[in-house]
């Protein structure tokens, strides 16, 4: 991974108008991804976006960069990032091309690649394209240069790929859903999805208008549904992210539901179904009390490192159908290729309705213990949690949790922060040691 210049965990992220989040250099990445896939044979690559200002901009840089190398693209316009994961595979294509900076600001924006099973790009081919992007940009004849078309009813296809997810003999009748898609992708699908299924919806987050994607709404800041959720006096509430790949719930009582318990749901009731084939994966952040509750259940559990393509990778090493973060990505391999927000809350949905329960007592079995995220900025060359100072506050801090809680330091793949996390029975003896172990920190 760390040779590498340009591609982080996720694709390539950063903020719009300085590097690498330029016109040249999306149209030097397009041409150089075009150059690439043109070896293996194929002419087409779809191309998705969020609802960021900046994806009119990059979509066509990154066209014209493809057009060169000889590859026709295929625009969706504003679609779910696990939709152009979906769409690729259906339509054949070499590749598919997402637009998104996911949960961040308007301002950020990202591009990150899907191959033609639907699937992260291999790490030898994003380091084939590394290797081009060094090279100057030339173009092919006339006649091979690339086209562009529009795909009109991606949204429909994907509205029907997702309710395909949901059992034929269930519906949400009766159920009243508010729907937060954070002014981002999801904003003309889940509420569709859910409508016709059955639900009455009241959606919110639905009015992008290029700069307010994932201000201060969506899986990222609950509160403005949590307010709505009692307010309507709705059954529950469902919140997407920017690109729709997580998702947040909120139960009747106005109360988070996160990755965590919406994976326990999805577990347990795999295991009811008899359709769990295996265990389940979470990362080092997920919450203690996920793996307590799937032990009762008899449910293996392992963790992976942060980011979605650590949970697959440990996913297809044990053969295992199930992961998640406790951010809201949901990887459900049964149903699709990768973390998707609107076919994991079809399965937290589909034990709602089958069961007769609230979501609230479907998260009952599951007691979270208290944890603390503290994120310290940090740039420069000295790395933090090489600090011998940092070591010793670390060691302390989980000797006094004794075996009854964790601690956990790491580097953000996306951002300069370090994360420290403390988990144990105590909320405030878990707050104290995290900011004790963050102020050693910032003391480096």
């Amino acid at each position: 991974m760390s040779n590498r210049k340009y591609f982080g965990t996720d694709g390539i992220r950063g903020k719009v108008g300085e590097a690498p989040i330029t016109p040249d250099f999306v149209l030097k990445l397009g041409w150089a991804a075009g150059k690439v896939l043109a070896r293996q044979g194929s002419r087409k690559v779809l191309i998705g976006k969020d609802t960021r200002i900046s994806g009119y901009m990059l979509e066509s840089a990154l066209e014209a960069g493809l057009a060169a190398a000889g590859l026709s693209a295929a625009f969706t316009g504003p679609m779910p990032t696990p939709a152009i994961a979906y769409l690729t595979r259906t339509f054949r294509a070499e590749a598919g091309i997402v637009i998104s900076a996911s949960h961040n600001p308007f301002d950020d924006n990202g591009i990150k690649f899907f191959s033609a099973e639907g699937t992260k790009l291999p790490d030898e081919v994003e380091e084939a394209i590394e290797l081009e992007m060094e090279k100057p940009i030339t173009c092919v004849e006339s006649a091979e240069l690339g086209r562009a078309s529009r795909i009109v009813d991606a949204a429909g296809r994907y509205i029907e790929f997702c309710k395909g997810t949901f059992p034929s003999e269930l519906s949400l009748n009766g159920l009243k859903i508010v729907v937060d898609c954070a002014n981002g992708a999801t904003y003309h699908i889940a509420p569709n999805v859910l409508r016709e299924l059955g639900a009455n919806v009241i959606a919110i987050g639905v009015q992008p208008d290029g700069m307010n994607i994932n201000k201060d709404c969506g899986a990222t800041d609950l509160r403005l549904l949590q307010h709505r959720v009692l307010e309507e006096k709705a059954d529950l509430g469902l919140a997407y992210d920017g690109d729709g790949d997580r998702i947040m719930m909120v139960d009747h009582l106005g109360h988070k539901v996160d990755g965590d318990q919406i994976l326990y749901i999805i577990a347990r009731e795999g295991l009811r179904q008899g359709q769990l084939r295996g265990g389940v994966v979470g990362t080092l952040m997920s919450n203690m009390g996920l793996e307590l509750a799937l032990k009762q259940l008899g449910i293996p559990f392992t963790r992976a490192k942060v980011g979605d393509r650590y949970v697959l990778e440990k996913m297809q090493e044990k053969g295992w159908r199930l992961g998640a973060e406790n951010s809201g990505h949901v990887i459900l391999l049964d149903k699709t290729t990768t973390g998707d927000g609107i076919v994991a809350s079809l399965q937290v949905l589909t034990a709602i309705v089958r069961n007769h329960m609230t979501l609230h007592d479907l998260c009952s079995g599951m007691k979270m213990l208290p944890q603390i995220l503290v994120n310290v900025r940090f740039a420069g060359e000295h790395d933090p949690l090489e600090s011998e100072s940092v070591k010793a506050v670390t060691a302390e801090a989980e000797k006094t949790l004794a075996g009854r809680g964790r601690v956990l330091l790491r580097k953000s793949g996306t951002e300069p922060l370090i994360r420290v996390m403390v988990e144990g029975e105590d909320e405030a003896q878990v707050s104290a040691l995290a900011h004790k172990i963050a102020d050693a920190v910032k003391a480096v």
